[in-house]
């Protein structure tokens, strides 16, 4: 301070301006820079999380004619390399670790930002469920996606009450703690491009742990024989979105029924009716699991609640000729384009294939 005037010089109080303004922005910075590093890689743990984002390196590469979306009985059910080598269709599964319908339809919102498919498959499994469940789900299927409105209004629909949306926008808000969790990977694939987990959303699963056909049926407590509201009211939305893009939209069950995930009766009356009501098909595959040759001794990895990838290409072969025979869904192996990427793809499947069988059998 000037000891005459009693005033700060010009020189220093530009100088103290300037030391805020680049202390502010460092302060902003640690989000941008460090937010990849704490933010989870999903690549050796809960790999489901890696899942919405491999799609868009696919899409960039080729349009797909069916898309399926739900939650692990289409990821862990549908293989696209089987579906392209056997029958031309070019495919991809936007599922997710419990995908709940609000879920899925953002997730087909997004889609429709870059393709237009001929069919959308919608496992109806989700239904269930009439409100959010777990924030880690919530993660795992939105801190991937690209932002835009879809991701926002995704956002709001799918937040706990206990979460923040601001978490969502800087995820380094919600990760900073993890430091004392890094590892390696995470400082390797902060700013680079990770490693596939899944081949074209299918992730994949070689173990076999025969079905527990042993175990007791003991009915959810909170069972509710009426599928709830807000999960048919995005169904619906679902819908319409399907029809003003002039896409089929097909509904499924998938063929596992494991006694902890029961597909009620009361359940299916509902989603055939509504089928009904629309004029869409649905297919409940419980019963087709023998006309598909599944044998759930060796078709599952997880004692019966899953299918590992056994079981996921008797699944993929059969409804693959639905898609073709019913659905009209073209064989693309015409298109020289299409073909060039659709073999490396397939490649790739098998390659993760040996791979993980050596692994399964040397461990």
């Amino acid at each position: 301070m000037d000891n005459i005037t009693g005033k700060t010089p010009k020189k220093t109080l530009w100088l103290r301006t300037l030391c805020i303004a680049v202390a502010v922005l460092l302060l902003a910075a640690i989000p941008v820079v460090l937010g990849p590093v704490v933010e989870p890689k999903y690549l050796t743990v809960s790999k489901e999380g890696s899942l919405t984002e491999e799609y868009y390196a696919s899409v960039a590469e080729t349009n797909h004619d069916v898309l399926f979306i739900g939650d692990c009985e289409v990821f862990e059910s549908f293989v696209p390399a089987i579906l392209w080598e056997e029958y031309g269709i070019s495919s991809y599964v936007r599922g997710g670790a419990q995908q709940l319908t609000w879920h899925s339809y953002y997730m087909l919102e997004d889609a429709l930002r870059y393709e237009t498919p001929g069919a959308v498959v919608f496992n109806v499994y989700a239904l269930k469920y009439g409100e959010p469940q777990r924030e880690e789900y919530n993660r795992m299927a939105l801190d991937g996606m690209e932002w835009s409105p879809t991701k926002l209004d995704a956002i709001r629909a799918s937040m706990t009450e206990d979460e923040d949306a601001l978490s969502y926008l800087f995820p380094f808000l919600r990760f900073h703690s993890r430091w004392s969790e890094l590892t390696a990977e995470d400082f390797t694939y902060a700013y680079k491009d990770k490693p596939l987990v899944s081949d074209s959303g299918y992730l994949m699963q070689t173990g076999i742990v025969p079905a527990d056909t042993q175990a007791d049926f003991t009915p959810e407590v909170l069972f509710d024989p009426a599928l709830p509201a807000t999960a048919m009211d995005y169904l619906n939305r679902m819908r319409t979105l399907c029809e003003e893009r002039g896409i089929r939209l097909i509904l499924i069950k998938a063929p596992t029924n494991f006694w902890r995930y029961h597909w009620y009766d009361e359940w299916d009356e509902q989603v055939a009716a509504y089928a009904a009501e629309h004029d869409l098909t649905y297919y409940n595959l419980i019963g087709s699991s023998e006309e598909m040759g599944l044998d759930m001794s060796v078709d599952t990895y997880d004692a019966g609640a899953h299918l590992n990838v056994y079981g996921a290409e008797k699944l993929t072969r059969y409804f693959g000729k639905i898609l073709r025979d019913t659905h009209d869904i073209p064989d693309g192996r015409g298109d020289a384009a299409a073909s060039a990427v659709w073999q490396k793809r397939v490649d790739a499947y098998y390659d993760r294939k040996a791979a993980m069988e050596a692994e399964t059998s040397n461990g």
